[in-house]
């Protein structure tokens, strides 16, 4: 993927990092998406359904936001055939090797599931921000660091939505307030790096945020 990019006034075409990280967020939430579904027992359409919705849905509500139409996955549907093969991968995975709801419900499987949601996290928390520079907002530094955060939880949410669960961003550890950090450092390091190291930094913030809320039990605080 060839995307055009700008640093230091000068547009440079290069083979884009931001297109590797858009991938592998991409698989990440299809298959914390698939792996929902399969712990609720949906059917194949149903694991397909949630799993993309995973990893896809944050991108669309971003899109719709800025005008962004038809969005990115209609245009491009690179993301959604990656969506879609690795839940196929998953789903065959399980089948075939006979996973039992036991694994599903192991802590395991929890750790796996943490895992995955904190690499999309951060992977579409950086790529919202991204998309929001690319579209032309780059001076609006609030717009920026709110369609990052909305790009990485967005897909989460409809994810527990559609599986009848409080959306985890409004109870999890530290979810939605790791993205936000992750927004904010990339906001801030873009003006003192180049952009392909400030993706990666803030992404990885990202997810040692979510992985150590997980370990040590971090809560923002609750009124009972």
């Amino acid at each position: 993927m060839i995307r055009d990019s700008w640093m230091g006034g000068k547009e440079v075409n290069e083979i884009s990092v931001f297109f590797i990280v858009e991938i592998i967020g991409t698989i990440a939430f299809a298959c914390s998406g698939a792996m929902v579904a399969i712990k609720k027992n949906l059917d194949l359409l149903g694991i397909v359904v949630l799993g993309v919705i995973t990893a896809v849905g944050g991108g669309m509500t971003r899109d719709l936001l800025i005008g962004n139409t038809p969005p990115a996955l209609f245009v491009n549907p690179v993301y959604v055939l990656a969506a879609f093969l690795s839940v196929m991968v998953l789903f065959l995975v399980v089948r075939f090797r006979q996973i039992s709801m036991a694994v599903l419900e192991s802590v395991a499987y929890e750790r796996a599931m943490n895992l995955l949601d904190a690499i999309g996290l951060g992977a579409f928390t950086v790529v919202g921000i991204d998309t929001a520079i690319e579209h032309g907002f780059g001076e609006y530094h609030f717009l920026m660091i709110f369609l990052g955060v909305i790009t990485g939880v967005g897909g989460g949410i409809l994810r527990d939505i559609m599986a009848g669960e409080t959306p985890g961003v409004l109870k999890k550890h530290i979810y939605a307030c790791a993205s936000l950090a992750g927004a904010v450092s990339y906001v801030w390091l873009l003006d003192v790096m180049r952009a392909e190291i400030a993706v990666v930094i803030s992404a990885v913030l990202v997810v040692v945020i979510r992985v150590l809320a997980r370990h040590y039990k971090w809560n923002l605080p609750r009124a009972l």
